[in-house]
């Protein structure tokens, strides 16, 4: 505890006087490695939560991969999107094109963009974009409507201090790290639901099994 923070507390105890009793406060958090508080299988459990924030979310294996994103764009009725740098390029019917990196504009005419992800996290159904190279940019993500996000099984963790824990070079290094559950959506007017008002009006998520 730092010397400001003990001279506040000790102000507060002598303003309380000696009659009132300050309980001690329990701290007995979760730390990484803990179980998900839900329990159960993790990759599971992610999928259920994503798609509780109405996330699209579709379980794949490796070799189904590209053929269920094709597919998933097709129904979407995108056939033009943007990529990480160092992504993937070839998929029939779609023009993948590599952030250049592109301005608000130029992005806000792509049909979507396919990146990848740091990780994810279990619990909380959430998508966890580090500004590196699987996420891209934080604008790639955040401009165009529509949000087709690879998830590989392995990069699901149980719980946000797991996250937290695994996020610490990103953010050593000052990158943007921004936590997605399901699409952008807000009901901040007369709480109506307003969905693409601060992001992707549309997610598709594949989680990814060897």
């Amino acid at each position: 505890m730092n010397a400001a923070k003990a001279d506040v507390l000790q102000r507060i105890r002598g303003a309380l006087g000696a009659g009132a009793a300050v309980p001690e406060v329990p701290r007995s958090y979760n730390g990484p490695g803990s179980p998900a508080p839900s329990g159960g299988d993790v990759v599971e459990l992610f999928c259920e939560r994503c798609a509780d924030y109405r996330a699209t979310v579709r379980r794949v294996s490796a070799a189904e991969l590209p053929a269920a994103v094709v597919a998933a764009c097709e129904e979407r009725g995108a056939k033009r999107l943007v990529v990480p740098p160092g992504g993937p390029t070839d998929l029939p019917g779609l023009e993948l094109v590599p952030d250049a990196p592109f301005g608000p504009r130029e992005l806000d005419g792509f049909d979507g963009v396919l990146t990848g992800c740091a990780l994810a996290i279990a619990e909380t159904g959430t998508i966890v974009l580090d500004g590196g190279g699987r996420s891209g940019r934080r604008a790639i993500t955040l401009v165009p409507d529509y949000h087709v996000c690879v998830v590989e099984a392995e990069r699901i963790v149980a719980a946000i201090p797991d996250a937290v824990a695994a996020l610490g070079e990103a953010a050593a290094e000052g990158r943007p790290i921004t936590f997605v559950s399901g699409p952008s959506a807000t009901s901040d007017i007369e709480l109506d639901r307003v969905e693409g008002v601060h992001g992707p009006r549309t997610l598709d998520v594949f989680v990814v099994h060897p």
